[in-house]
């Protein structure tokens, strides 16, 4: 069942385009670009999803999600660990008694094209070794051949089978091709997530990638979603989430990104409850350019451990 009240909105490119790119022409003082790095550590996902994972490499991950710098006291854990399906009960292992949230990829990832009933089962496997939340991704050969009553019920049967567990949407917006439909997938995404009731504990939330098709997240594309969430916020009163994920490398793009969420979404949205980044390399940088404030020297790369 498609959602009656989703209506397709035209997206101006070039004034998208135009309009993200502003963000990055905003002067941060050094005292807010400390607090920014804080910010966007405590909102990294960090993330393993290779073929060549093992349980030593999720443990590793899981004690640099707690500890990003053993060296700086002050530098927050990150929000959460995001592994395949097989690694999260490892994962809730290592990580019990801390904050941070065990995060899996699931439905088929990162294709989507899986049959519906091994997308669940995936789901609900991750969800019953503890998984806290689920990063789903919709079929993008469904949603782009015009079958939006299958993708919007497929986020649902999803959403229903993640239970307690939040549900992060992938729309891999690389493979969208247009800003128009980065937009009406938004919107279908939020309609549908608008039927169920909100966590006590936070919201669902929307994402643009795998990470795995180029391009990944720009700041074009999470504009334009973002702007799909102010909306459904002003029309329906609901906070969702958003997570751009992918091509993030850089502490100076992340905090290009808090701008653009905060001129658009408000300072609520300044909140690892609300706003995420998947970018395990940001975690690096951040270190570097934490370290650089603190002390006056740029840590080199071999400087800050990969895991």
């Amino acid at each position: 069942m498609i959602p009656l009240h989703v209506i397709q909105v035209t997206v101006n490119a070039v004034m998208a385009a135009e309009r993200a790119a502003s963000f990055t022409r905003r002067s941060i003082k050094a005292s807010a670009k400390r607090e920014g790095l804080r910010l966007a550590m405590s909102m990294l996902d960090l993330t393993t999803l290779e073929g060549k994972d093992s349980p030593d490499k999720a443990r590793a991950l899981c004690r640099k999600a707690v500890r990003p710098d053993p060296s700086i006291q002050d530098l927050p854990s990150a929000a959460a660990v995001c592994v395949y399906p097989s690694l999260v009960a490892v994962c809730v292992k290592e990580l019990a008694g801390t904050d941070v949230r065990v995060a899996s990829v699931a439905t088929g990832f990162p294709s989507g094209q899986y049959p519906l009933e091994v997308r669940l089962e995936d789901v609900r496997r991750a969800v019953g070794d503890g998984a806290d939340e689920i990063d789903m991704v919709i079929n993008r050969g469904a949603f782009l051949a015009g079958r939006l009553g299958q993708v919007a019920d497929e986020i649902r049967e999803t959403r229903r089978a993640c239970g307690k567990a939040h549900l992060k949407v992938i729309l891999e917006t690389g493979e969208l091709e247009t800003l128009d439909n980065a937009r009406h997938a938004s919107d279908l995404a939020l309609a549908v997530l608008a039927e169920f009731e909100d966590h006590e504990d936070g919201v669902d939330f929307i994402k643009t990638s795998t990470g795995k098709v180029q391009p990944a997240a720009t700041m074009p594309v999470t504009l334009v979603m973002l702007e799909a969430i102010r909306d459904h916020h002003a029309a329906t009163g609901r906070r969702v989430g958003m997570k751009p994920a992918g091509g993030i490398r850089t502490a100076k793009q992340a905090l290009h990104y808090l701008v653009m969420v905060k001129e658009t979404l408000g300072d609520a949205w300044l909140s690892p409850a609300l706003f995420r980044f998947g970018a395990s390399a940001l975690c690096n940088d951040i270190i570097r350019q934490y370290r650089w404030l603190a002390r006056g020297v740029y840590a080199a790369g071999y400087d800050v451990s990969e895991s």
